[in-house]
């Protein structure tokens, strides 16, 4: 597995935790009204999205480079 293949798995699983995790404090929040869970979960949305625009820019940056 090439770098640049590790690299994208890392970044896709990075962001199913995150947002799974945002879900999580979100959800939790909802039945507790404890303020640090909505925070958490606000910025694990905000991780995740960061994520995902990395994700992109990183594939349009490197699309000339094999995943072998």
């Amino acid at each position: 597995m090439s770098l640049k293949a590790f690299h994208i798995l890392f970044v896709a699983v990075c962001v199913l935790f995150s947002l799974g995790f945002a879900y999580w404090a979100i959800t939790e929040y909802r039945t507790t009204h404890e303020s640090a869970l909505l925070v958490c979960g606000i910025f694990s949305l905000a991780s995740g999205a960061g994520m995902i625009v990395y994700g992109r820019w990183f594939l349009h940056k490197l699309r000339g480079v094999s995943y072998l």
